[in-house]
């Protein structure tokens, strides 16, 4: 029998693979992807700065649900 250890490239498969299935799962629930909005702006707007993470959740959720006027039915 083997030691029980994964070969790197197998790992780096599952993981890539898992990363995606919990960034699909955030989506369908509404949590922003965080991690991607970061590497955005990182790459495409240097010279502006980028929020926090409390920041950033609280701009997508006023995105999403209408701003500070409550919730929307429609």
């Amino acid at each position: 029998m083997g030691t029980g250890l994964v070969p790197v490239g197998q790992y780096q498969a599952h993981r890539r693979v898992w990363r995606r299935l919990v960034q699909t799962a955030r989506l369908c629930c509404g949590i922003p992807d965080y991690d991607n909005y970061v590497r955005h702006m990182l790459e495409k707007h240097p010279d502006r700065p980028v929020m926090d993470y409390p920041t950033f959740f609280r701009e997508r959720q006023e995105a999403r649900y209408g701003g500070k006027s409550g919730f929307r039915c429609c």
